[in-house]
C-alpha cells in the first residue's frame, strides 16, 4: 500500500509539473512573436536535377559537359542549392548524380543520402566548406566565407579563389503578427547590442524582443557579425523567450525556400528587400554570393563553368532562380 502511495504521490506531482510548464511556458509561447524562430529545413527533395517535379532554372546552357568530361563536384550552403543544383540541371549529363542505396531518401536533411561519386552534395556551410578545402568538393557556393573560415584555409595550405555570381538580401525577420514593419541599421544593432529589448521602443507592442541568433560558421551568422561590426550579445535575458523574435537570414532562402506565411521581411532603413531594390542597391544591406575554389585545382571544367556563371547564359540562370544578377560591369569583366 506505501509502495502504491509514493508511486502515485510521484505522477501527481509530475503531471502538476507539467502543467504549470504549460501553462506558464508552452501557452504563452505558442501565442507570441517566437514562432519566427522555428528551426527551418531545407527540403531538398524539391531540388534535384533531372527530376521532373523539382522547382529548377531550366534556362538551358551552351556549356554541357558529357559523361567522359572529369565533372566538378558542386556543393553549397543551403540557401543557394537552387543555384548550383540548377547549374547541374543545365549544364551536366544525367545520370551523375548518385545517392546510397540508390535512391534519394528523406531524411537527407544533411546531404548524408548523395553518394561520394555523385557530383551534387548538400554538406551547407560548414561541412561543405571544409570539404572545399580538403579537395573533396571542386566548386562552393556560399556567402563570403568568415575570418575563421579563411584562416582554417590558410593554415591547412589551401588558396582560395572566391568569384562573385550574384547578388541576394541579408534580410531581418519577425512573425507576421508583429505590428513593426521596419527598423533602421542603428535600431537593429541596439536590438543585438543589448541595448534596446522592449518593442515598444521601436513602435511596437509591449513585449520583450527575442533576438534569435545563427550558428557560428554559417553564411547568414557571417554575414550578421559583419553587419554588427564585432559588437552583439552573446548571451540573452533568460526571459526574453517570452517576448517577440527577431532572425535574420538571406532574403530568398525566407521568402523563396522555406516560405512560411506567418513570417514577414522588414524594411531595414525605410527600404524593403524585393528584388528591384536589390537590383538598383538602395536596399543598405545587399550582399553578392560567390562561387568558391581552390586555385590549385587541376580541373580545367572548373574555371570553365565559373565563367559560364559570369556569361550572360548564367546570370540568366541565376536570375530565373529567384536571386539577383551581378550588375552589368561586373559579371561583364
Amino acid at each position: 500500500m506505501k509502495r502504491i502511495t509514493v508511486i502515485l504521490t510521484t505522477a501527481l506531482i509530475f503531471a502538476a509539473v507539467n502543467a504549470m510548464l504549460y501553462v506558464t511556458i508552452t501557452r504563452r509561447l505558442a501565442n507570441n512573436f517566437s514562432g519566427t524562430g522555428q528551426l527551418k529545413m531545407v527540403d531538398v527533395r524539391k531540388f534535384l536535377p533531372f527530376e521532373e517535379g523539382s522547382e529548377l532554372a531550366r534556362t538551358g546552357a551552351s556549356l554541357k559537359f558529357t559523361e567522359s568530361d572529369k565533372l566538378p563536384v558542386l556543393d553549397g550552403a543551403a540557401a543557394l542549392v537552387p543555384v548550383y543544383a540548377s547549374v547541374i540541371e543545365n549544364c551536366y549529363p544525367e545520370g551523375c548524380i548518385t545517392y546510397k542505396g540508390g535512391t534519394f531518401s528523406d531524411d537527407n536533411y544533411y546531404g548524408e543520402n548523395f553518394a561520394p561519386d555523385s557530383v551534387m552534395q548538400y554538406q551547407n556551410t560548414i561541412r561543405g566548406f571544409d570539404a572545399l578545402v580538403a579537395g573533396s568538393v571542386d566548386l562552393f557556393f556560399t556567402a563570403h566565407p568568415s575570418k575563421e573560415q579563411m584562416l582554417s584555409a590558410q593554415e591547412k595550405g589551401a588558396e582560395l579563389e572566391i568569384v562573385p555570381i550574384g547578388q541576394e538580401a541579408f534580410v531581418f525577420f519577425v512573425n507576421k503578427g508583429n505590428p513593426v514593419d521596419g527598423l533602421s541599421s542603428e535600431q537593429i544593432r541596439s536590438v543585438y547590442r543589448g541595448e534596446i529589448t522592449n518593442w515598444n521602443e521601436v513602435g511596437g507592442a509591449s513585449r520583450t524582443i527575442y533576438p534569435l541568433t545563427r550558428v557560428k560558421g554559417s553564411g547568414s551568422q557571417t554575414m550578421m557579425e559583419k553587419f554588427m561590426e564585432g559588437d552583439m550579445i552573446t548571451s540573452k535575458a533568460p526571459l526574453s523567450v517570452f517576448g517577440g523574435a527577431i532572425g535574420y537570414s538571406f532574403r530568398y532562402y525566407l521568402s523563396g525556400m522555406v516560405a512560411d506565411e506567418n513570417v514577414k521581411m522588414l524594411a531595414v532603413d525605410g527600404i524593403y528587400p524585393d528584388t528591384e531594390n536589390i537590383r538598383n542597391g538602395s536596399y543598405p544591406l545587399t550582399a553578392n554570393f560567390y562561387a568558391v575554389y581552390r586555385r590549385d585545382n587541376q580541373n580545367a571544367n572548373v574555371q570553365r563553368l565559373v565563367d559560364w556563371l559570369l556569361s550572360e547564359e548564367g546570370q540568366t540562370m541565376i536570375e530565373a532562380c529567384g536571386y539577383v544578377g551581378l550588375p552589368d560591369d561586373i559579371s561583364e569583366q
